[in-house]
């Protein structure tokens, strides 16, 4: 909607390729004084004479009834009619809006399996052109704000205002697009997991804040150790969809196969299939990418967890900030579908998601050591050092 006829005309002629200072120069040369171009500033066209109408529709091929409904009005004359067919313009403008998000949608896509697709733009421009309630799972590990140098040369060292107003654009666009009992997990340093605690509590329901564990972290003068990243998991709704439950072995000495904790009394109690999951996991191991900043690389085994429980074989699983790809890989080897959206290069994703031995042969291991008390290895180092062992796996 217009407020003056002028930016009516200004609108329709570059529609047709002709820029404003060339509209000035045709109304200059049809004798269009500045009296006249002042008629032209507001939004009464019951001020244009029919000789102003007439040069506005040879030049720019707009008539008066066009100008009205740019400027949001219906003329007297005309009420009835539209009222009538207001069901069938709000088809057409339907249409419309949507083939513009569909082409829109198209010029960002950057690469496509029989699962996935994946975006290269940024997610706060993509988002708003997702479905509302569609994802089953949402994943995000959004930059840490630590001034680190992205390739795609987004900054990372804004201020504490700045950061979180542009972290409510996505958390507002990833609650809309998540499906009632859909689950949402977001991976971040405790600084800021802070913040989104505090903001998604008034939209979603909280159910943990995970802890995992950092392995190397480096002393921080005046504070305490950094030690662990946060994992928020909030639900749309009081209670999941989905939580597959699944346990892990007990954590045992690569050396010597002893458990860490002593369980007394209990330990030929304990569940053959191992120990429910905490909320502290201290089992996911950082990946190592040697002299290679340019992408946060998140474990497998970290998004194995995360999909496995939270989402079933068929889901729709959202990650707007694609990184090295760990989510979209995972995804796919797990048989669910996938969105995807990254700002940077996307390379390192496509040639992932072209190549996936290396994700499988660690979804493969990661899944041998779910779900039993032992893994392999500590059963064997523990027969060799005499230590105690289930009945179901000493005769094995």
């Amino acid at each position: 909607m217009f407020y003056t006829i002028y930016d009516a005309i200004v609108f329709k002629a570059e529609k047709n390729g002709i820029k404003e200072e060339e509209v000035r120069k045709k109304l200059r040369k049809r004798g269009f004084t500045s009296e006249r171009l002042g008629l032209l500033k507001n939004n009464c066209t019951t001020l244009l004479t029919e000789e102003i109408l007439t040069i506005i529709f040879d030049e720019f091929g707009l008539r008066k009834l066009e100008i009205d409904l740019m400027l949001g009005k219906v003329p007297k004359e005309y009420e009835e009619s539209y009222l009538s067919n207001v069901s069938a313009i709000a088809d057409l403008l339907k249409k419309e809006e949507f083939q513009k998000r569909k082409a829109e949608e198209k010029k960002n896509i950057e690469f496509k399996t029989d699962r996935g697709i994946l975006y290269h733009a940024d997610c706060v421009e993509i988002l708003p052109q997702i479905q509302s309630d569609t994802a089953d799972l949402i994943f995000a590990d959004p930059p840490f704000n630590l001034k680190k140098e992205y390739a795609n040369g987004r900054s990372d060292d804004l201020t504490i205002s700045e950061y979180i107003n542009w972290s409510k654009q996505w958390l507002d666009e990833c609650v809309r697009i998540l499906k009632p009992g859909g689950s949402l997990y977001i991976y971040n340093i405790p600084k800021w997991c802070i913040y989104y605690a505090e903001y998604l509590s008034s939209k979603l329901c909280f159910q943990n804040w995970i802890a995992i564990d950092m392995k190397n972290s480096f002393p921080v003068k005046d504070k305490y150790t950094p030690s662990h990243y946060g994992l928020l998991y909030f639900t749309k709704g009081i209670k999941a969809n989905t939580f597959n439950k699944q346990r892990l072995p007990i954590q045992t000495c690569r050396h010597c196969g002893g458990e860490y904790k002593d369980y007394g009394g209990y330990k030929h109690k304990m569940n053959i299939l191992g120990v429910n999951i905490a909320d502290v996991w201290y089992d996911i191991f950082p990946v190592r990418n040697g002299k290679n900043r340019l992408y946060n690389e998140l474990s497998v085994k970290l998004l194995d967890r995360v999909i496995s429980f939270s989402s079933n074989k068929g889901d729709l699983i959202l990650d707007p900030f694609g990184g090295s790809g760990t989510t979209y890989a995972v995804a796919e080897l797990l048989d669910r579908n996938w969105v995807g959206i990254e700002l940077g290069d996307c390379e390192v994703i496509k040639n992932r998601l072209l190549s996936p031995k290396k994700d499988k042969d660690l979804l493969k291991k990661i899944n041998e050591e779910k779900n039993v008390l032992f893994t392999k290895e500590s059963i064997k180092l523990r027969k060799k050092n005499g230590f105690w062992l289930p009945k179901e796996v000493s005769v094995q």
